[in-house]
């Protein structure tokens, strides 16, 4: 059995967690700096709040009304929206970021390590799969999807949210990609009918969050429906060229419970890894964000 493994990302020339603490993080998104809040830091911040105060352009302050939704208080230099470069093992994308109402900018940094490790395994299938099929749920503005492109795939790109599949194109104008195809439909219905007709992909990648909605209203519920999920997406795994990931970034979720759904949903599988995501900030605190379980042929 695999040992649990904490994934950090690679230095980013366009991207930083300067500090963190006092539940919030203070990141650099190429030539903007913002604050947030990250209820995960518990720790004392290692900056004064003179030096955050100076330092960022954008913070974000909570709704008091609303748990999740806030709006940002901007300096008069910020620009909304923006973009930035991500280039690593053999990758050159381009994102779009913009301030959003629920604290989001359209990119998940710790998320890096998973871009490269997904473009690395279509490479290697290339030789035997002429045309590498990937399936990506829950989707958003698509990280993962083009890493997959770009690397040769043919991507699937998922999810509820018509707005944010929206974003996802532009990313993919961004990084001067083609031929995504995507769908703005409820993850758990999709994969049903897949599973229905047959289908199956050389790529799988869940990022499933705590709760959401699909187009028509469809509930979803993490902890009632991961089970349900996992089992159709090993029926529309191919077992000969293929790569599986699963992110979650529910507070409470233990790596642990990725490991016993995997080995009892696909049973004993090949190069599995499996873990924490974090970002190490200037003051070496290391931020987690995620777990993730992944393995492939």
């Amino acid at each position: 059995m695999a040992d649990i493994q904490l994934i950090i990302p690679e230095p980013w020339s366009e991207y930083e967690l300067i500090d963190s603490g006092n539940v919030q993080k203070l990141e650099r998104f190429g030539d903007f700096i913002l604050a947030r809040p990250e209820p995960q830091a518990v720790w004392d911040k290692s900056l004064t709040d003179q030096e955050w105060t100076r330092l960022a352009h954008a913070v974000f302050q909570r709704d008091r009304q609303s748990p999740e939704r806030g709006d940002w208080q901007t300096k008069p230099d910020m620009r909304d929206p923006w973009s930035v470069s991500f280039r690593q093992g053999g990758l050159n994308l381009r994102f779009k970021l913009a301030l959003t109402t629920f604290k989001h900018v359209g990119l998940f940094p710790e998320q890096a390590n998973n871009w490269v490790y997904i473009h690395d395994k279509i490479k290697s299938m290339l030789p035997n799969v002429a045309r590498p099929s990937v399936l990506n749920l829950f989707a958003y503005t698509g990280g993962a999807s083009l890493a997959a492109r770009q690397a040769g795939a043919e991507v699937t790109h998922v999810d509820a949210v018509k707005p944010v599949i929206s974003w996802a194109r532009e990313n993919m104008d961004y990084s001067e990609l083609t031929n995504i195809r995507w769908m703005v439909e409820d993850a758990m219905k999709f994969v049903r009918r897949e599973v229905r007709r047959g289908n199956q992909y050389n790529g799988i990648i869940l990022d499933p969050p705590a709760y959401g909605r699909g187009p028509a209203g469809e509930k979803w519920v993490l902890e009632e429906h991961l089970n349900e999920l996992l089992k159709a997406c090993a029926d529309l795994l191919d077992r000969t060229d293929f790569f599986f990931i699963i992110n979650l970034y529910s507070l409470g979720f233990s790596p642990l419970i990725l490991d016993n759904l995997i080995r009892q949903i696909f049973g004993s599988v090949p190069n599995p890894e499996w873990g924490e995501l974090a970002v190490s900030d200037q003051a070496n605190k290391r931020l987690p964000l995620g777990v993730f379980y992944r393995f492939s042929s």
